[in-house]
């Protein structure tokens, strides 16, 4: 399939008259001068030079197994795509710096002085081709988090204004309006009302008191709505006691993704305080695999002590709920493969919940080759999808999917993404293929047995 979407070699004479493509773009932000941004960039960077970082850079062995790992290097087979090479700045910093040998290092040119111009270069290895996806350290016999590095040595690039524009802007949004992509509490009270509407259900928002807090992403509420009331369907269902809350409906956490810790802090503080504003004890999160990472797993670092409630992406709650004879569902004659999210499976853990409420549901599943934890990225997580000058590369990528999605004979594709899936469908337009990416919350939501 991959062969399929290639470009005929040009002859001779159209290969004299194409034109050159330009570099690539550097982006900034802020008015500072060469000096201040690499002062800035360094010293956010030694910030997470700890005990667990210099093991991680003492481990590597050059063995090359990220590589094959990494869709980007497998799909254009360029070195400088190699994930471990992307961390190469925060190598070179440790290494000249803070490592036992860093005097010989620096005496003898090993390992040169970082510049500004070489943190432009790596700009386009940190942001444009790199989602986080963990595959690199999922494989890496040295047990190295790549993707871990990558998010912190985003922290540098982002207090020295050397991030990409567009998802500086997507970012700067979600702080300043609370919404990446404008979805203001305005904006999700009136999409609830509709889906209330639409759905024939109760969506309640700004309960005082609820068991369970549900929130969405800034994808689902202004491109995929039905996910709210598919989630008041199945809540409602349960006999439930749950709310959304207007002081953190949204899931979705671009400070993380863009590399600035503050306002990461500032989204998953908003999303706690509204769990413990109504007494909640469990918070639901939505299909969306970077907002699932941002709480499960890193929210009580942001906290400053352990979470209290319990925290469940939406297709562990289902698995839980129909599992326990709860919520019961018809039986769909369908045939279907299903992409597993990578902050959802790989990095989350949450691989086998999606397959269990597949199994209740009847469907006829296709695995993909490789699937599960294995299975390869989208190509848009991270903020990726956000950065247009990196949708060339992106749809080039979306082919080890095209290829994986083919072989599985299947005709839908389901997945518990919502980004995932508006990158799915942004590729699935760009190459006009006929293949449809669905929800599996809507699905469920679809087909609930009515006592």
């Amino acid at each position: 399939m991959t062969q399929a979407i290639e470009q005929y070699p040009l002859d001779e004479s159209e290969q004299r008259l194409t034109v050159k493509e330009p570099e690539t773009r550097h982006d900034t932000q802020g008015d500072m001068d060469v000096d201040e941004r690499l002062r800035r960039a360094m010293a956010n960077l030694a910030k997470n030079i700890n005990r667990t970082t210099a093991t991680y850079m003492e481990a590597c062995v050059h063995c090359g197994q990220c590589a094959e790992a990494c869709h980007y290097y497998v799909q254009t087979g360029d070195p400088k795509y190699t994930p471990i090479w992307k961390l190469e700045i925060f190598k070179q910093l440790y290494k000249r710096e803070n490592s036992p040998f860093g005097f010989f290092y620096r005496l003898f040119g090993l390992k040169r002085k970082i510049s500004v111009e070489q943190l432009g270069e790596w700009q386009e290895l940190l942001y444009d081709s790199c989602t986080m996806c963990g595959r690199c350290s999922l494989v890496c016999p040295m047990g190295i988090d790549i993707a871990t590095l990558v998010g912190q040595a985003r922290h540098g690039m982002f207090k020295a204004g050397l991030i990409p524009d567009e998802l500086h802007a997507v970012a700067q949004r979600a702080r300043e309006q609370g919404s990446p992509l404008g979805a203001t509490a305005e904006v999700f009270e009136d999409r609830a009302d509709w889906m209330a509407d639409e759905h024939d259900t109760e969506v309640y928002v700004d309960e005082e008191e609820a068991d369970i807090l549900v929130s969405m992403s800034s994808i689902e509420i202004m491109k995929y709505p039905n996910a709210i009331g598919a989630t008041a369907k199945i809540l409602n269902a349960l006999g439930e006691k749950w709310t959304f809350r207007t002081e953190g409906y949204e899931a979705t956490n671009f400070g993380m993704m863009a590399g600035n810790v503050e306002w990461q802090k500032h989204a998953t503080l908003k999303l706690i305080e509204a769990a413990v504003n109504c007494g909640a004890k469990l918070v639901v999160l939505p299909e969306c695999g970077h907002a699932y990472g941002a709480l499960r797993w890193q929210g009580a670092a942001m906290y400053g002590k352990p979470l209290p409630f319990k925290v469940q992406h939406i297709s562990e709650f289902l698995a839980d709920v129909i599992s326990s004879g709860r919520l019961k569902v018809r039986k769909v004659d369908q045939t279907v493969t299903f992409h597993d999210p990578c902050q959802v499976a790989r990095r989350g853990g949450a691989t086998e919940a999606p397959r269990i409420v597949m199994e209740a549901l009847g469907l006829d599943l296709k695995e993909m080759t490789p699937h599960g934890d294995f299975n390869w990225c989208c190509g848009g997580g991270g903020g990726v999808v956000t950065i247009h000058r990196a949708d060339k590369l992106r749809y080039k990528v979306f082919g080890l999917k095209m290829d994986q999605i083919e072989a599985t004979g299947a005709d839908t594709v389901l997945s518990t993404c919502s980004n995932c899936r508006q990158s799915y469908n942004d590729a699935k337009e760009h190459f006009n293929w006929d293949k449809k990416m669905e929800s599996l919350l809507e699905l469920v939501a679809e087909n609930l047995v009515e006592d």
